[in-house]
């Protein structure tokens, strides 16, 4: 069973505002504790408001339209394009303002636990771990932000935007010291407590991209290249700490499939997670899961439930490889036919090899290597499995840009096959697009409780990767993209030439790089992770991927704002702006002045 993190009455109670002060709430008599003032309160429970810090990482942690949507790879192709792959926010996206707001309730309530509990504590230290979490999503979305390591109490409202640079210093001096002075455990991969494991992961990633933002200046937003002669001396240090968090592990020890097989949650390759446990809920169990595992794919009523959103692009069809072992523990690419989810689509996770042979198939989803030849030949091989049960069958060869879809009569042999406009018809169909099955929780079934894994070993692997890559050090670059891919059973890569991309280029994309080779690993390897935003931002590729890949970005020039400037990050929430009277007009980021 999970180890749970159990919310309190006094925990539950305390809501803070953002950068605007509390003191209300603070400075009355608190019922629930007794009678206890908050101040007294806290001062003997900080471990309460720690509680609600780990919480409220579930309020920004799991938005996929702000770390996914607006990229290469994901596409809402059912409904019309959300405000997010258009780019076209502004300051009073609420989404944006949601996500801003969650950010800094986190970081409000770990400055609680520091401000309570002893400095040389585990309570204080594990705040300052999740306090530099919080810090680094934001940034990694609006670029330099108020920077407050202070509780708020009071009704202060001046918090002023820092230098990019001093930020990720301060942020990175205390987790230095974090590893070097804590006592917090070597590695922890199932309380959902930080480790020095997990702080030495977030070092390499903050460190990663303090070199991007700082030291690498764009030449070519729509080429996706950057000026020579940058420092390397913050991509060693991100290559150091990311080879520190991923120890002795010289090859990644599960296999793709046991690493995101959900009774295996906690497992070794686990560095940081947000913990959830359906067993510890006595309230309604609807509403204190999370939606990963509905929020990849397409539709599928009733065989199982789904928003219908962040289905595959054209080059997400063609990511993976014939031989990669991650498509299959990806995607659900067989959907069992039930009376409800329990019996249909979770029997494959519930029924042994035998049963699953002889159970109706409701929808079958074959990937793009497949020929119309071998699909019918596999069709009429378990010709048996598609007699019609609860739902009628039917099963598509996914390519592009057309897709064939078969339907069958009632002895299960196929009875037609038609072409549909993958785009156009298909995904604005229902049952329609391949589905992503890592977050599948078939304990809970209609509801996921899964945890949501923040960081783990083989994304570890990459950041090193990455590191090494712009570091030059082509040896340790390969060794660990190499790492990665051969857990997967795909080719090793010893020279650009022999990177060999299935997905069409489009002639603006221009030639494939390194980074692009290692941009494409991170889409398989960390797919529906919901770091691809990040990713691509960071790496100023961003503009060229969206153009090329995004089916809502016609041209370049949509990316861009009133002012001139193109969306490289989100904008500063209009409340923010109007509240924190440290801000003015200048310290909304480009593209949205």
């Amino acid at each position: 069973m999970k180890k749970t993190l159990y919310i309190t009455a006094i925990a539950t109670m305390l809501a803070g505002s953002v950068l605007t002060g509390c003191s209300d709430f603070l400075d009355a008599e608190n019922k629930s504790a007794g009678g206890n003032s908050a101040d007294n309160y806290f001062s003997q429970n900080p471990e309460a408001m720690l509680t609600s810090a780990y919480i409220s990482l579930k309020d920004f942690t799991n938005q996929a339209d702000i770390y996914d949507e607006g990229t290469d790879l994901y596409a809402s192709l059912r409904g019309a394009a959300s405000t997010f792959e258009q780019h076209s926010l502004t300051p009073e996206t609420k989404e944006v303002q949601n996500f801003y707001v969650h950010c800094y309730g986190t970081i409000n309530y770990a400055n609680g636990v520091i401000k309570y509990a002893a400095p040389a504590s585990d309570a204080t230290y594990r705040a300052r771990f999740i306090r530099a979490y919080a810090y680094y999503v934001l940034m990694q979305n609006f670029g330099a932000v108020p920077y407050v390591t202070k509780y708020i109490d009071d009704d202060t409202r001046e918090y002023p935007r820092p230098e990019l640079g001093a930020e990720y210093a301060s942020i990175t001096e205390d987790l230095t010291d974090l590893y070097n002075n804590s006592t917090l455990p070597a590695e922890d991969h199932t309380s959902g407590h930080p480790s020095k494991q997990a702080v030495a992961a977030l070092l390499s990633k903050l460190y990663l991209a303090w070199a991007w933002d700082i030291d690498v200046q764009v030449d070519d937003a729509e080429k996706g290249t950057w000026k020579n002669g940058y420092s390397q001396e913050h991509f060693n240090l991100a290559a150091q700490w990311a080879t520190k968090a991923i120890g002795n592990n010289t090859t990644l020890p599960l296999t793709f499939a046991e690493k995101w097989d959900p009774a295996n949650e906690g497992n070794i390759e686990t560095i940081f997670s947000v913990k959830y446990d359906a067993s510890a809920i006595t309230g309604d169990i609807a509403k204190n899961g999370n939606d990963q595992m509905t929020s990849y794919g397409g539709y599928y009523s009733p065989i199982i439930g789904s928003d219908s959103k962040h289905q595959q692009t054209a080059k997400s069809l063609y990511l993976f490889d014939k031989e990669d072992l991650r498509y299959d523990a990806t995607f659900m690419t067989t959907f069992y036919d039930g009376t409800d989810v329990t019996s249909g689509y979770f029997a494959f996770y519930k029924e042994n090899e035998t049963t699953l042979a002889k159970h109706k198939i409701a929808l079958k989803m074959f990937p793009y290597w497949y020929t119309v030849e071998e699909a019918e030949a596999w069709l009429t091989a378990h010709k048996s499995q598609f007699v019609k049960g609860t739902n009628a069958p039917s099963a598509a060869l996914q390519q592009y840009p057309n897709i064939t879809k078969f339907t069958f009569a009632a002895d299960g042999s196929v009875s037609k096959k038609e072409t549909q406009d993958y785009e156009g018809k298909y995904l604005k169909g229902t049952q329609a697009g391949v589905k992503v099955r890592k977050f599948d929780d078939p304990e809970v079934a209609n509801y996921c409780y899964r945890d949501i894994v923040l960081m783990h070993l083989s994304d570890i692997y990459l950041v090193a990767a990455e590191a090494y890559l712009m570091a030059g050090d082509m040896t340790n670059f390969l060794k660990y993209l190499n790492a990665v891919r051969s857990r997967a059973g795909i080719y090793t890569i010893n020279a650009l030439a022999d990177y060999q991309p299935q997905y069409e280029i489009p002639g603006s994309f221009g030639s494939i790089t390194w980074l692009d080779l290692l941009l494409d690993e991170r889409g398989r390897e960390c797919y529906a992770e919901k770091t691809r935003h990040m990713d691509l931002r960071r790496t100023k590729q961003l503009v060229r991927y969206n153009v090329a890949f995004n089916p809502a970005v016609a041209s370049a020039n949509s990316m861009k704002g009133a002012d001139g400037c193109f969306k490289w990050l989100r904008p500063i929430p209009q409340g923010e702006m109007d509240n924190n009277t440290a801000l003015t007009p200048d310290d909304q980021n480009e593209g949205y002045k």
